[in-house]
């Protein structure tokens, strides 16, 4: 029992008290560091979104248009005037198309067209994956801070108590597997790619 008394020294509860405000604090510091982060992952994909949607949109306008004008062509007369403007105000990709003599308004056609739309959509995704990603991060060292906080918790009502007391010693004790718990917490928190 001798041997356990030392767990509840002044200089181990002392030595506790000192580690675990230190690990609380940065955990504390590095959770709003990475709710900061989450927060503008998140801004930054919900702007690439918005510009996703309206790129998509420009898209679907150009097409519509691109159908509009083919129904003028297809009813101009060959070689005249009037088909030689319909030709020069379709989109470049169906001019393309009319030029190369493949099918008009394929598939293909609607990916390039689309391709711009799709490509920031996918930046979006990513970006608010990059938000989870720090969301779960932060999570983790909160958890962290509590183990942390309970630990300085008990190191501080066990620093209160007399040195004969029974329930110094458990607290101490709990102070020590808090301050391991935590530890061990922190080296498990998910990384951020």
């Amino acid at each position: 029992m001798d041997r356990l008394k030392i767990l509840a020294s002044e200089l181990v509860l002392g030595s506790l008290i000192a580690i675990l405000s230190i690990f609380t604090a940065l955990a504390g510091y590095q959770s709003s560091m990475a709710d900061s982060e989450q927060a503008a992952s998140n801004v930054q994909g919900q702007k690439m979104l918005t510009d996703a949607n309206a790129e998509y949109l420009t898209a679907n306008q150009l097409i519509v248009y691109d159908y509009m004008l083919y129904d003028g062509y297809f009813n101009a007369e060959p070689g005249s005037n009037q088909e030689a403007y319909y030709v020069e105000s379709f989109s470049p990709l169906l001019q393309e198309d009319i030029a190369a003599g493949v099918d008009l308004f394929s598939d293909a056609y609607y990916e390039k067209m689309y391709a711009e739309a799709n490509e920031m959509f996918d930046q979006a995704d990513a970006l608010f994956a990059k938000a989870e990603e720090w969301n779960q991060h932060g999570d983790a060292l909160q958890l962290v801070m509590l183990i942390m906080a309970l630990g300085l918790a008990f190191a501080a009502w066990a620093s209160l108590l007399r040195e004969e007391s029974r329930m110094r010693l458990v607290f101490s004790m709990a102070a020590i597997v808090m301050l391991l718990y935590g530890i061990i917490l922190y080296l498990r928190v998910p990384s951020v790619a």
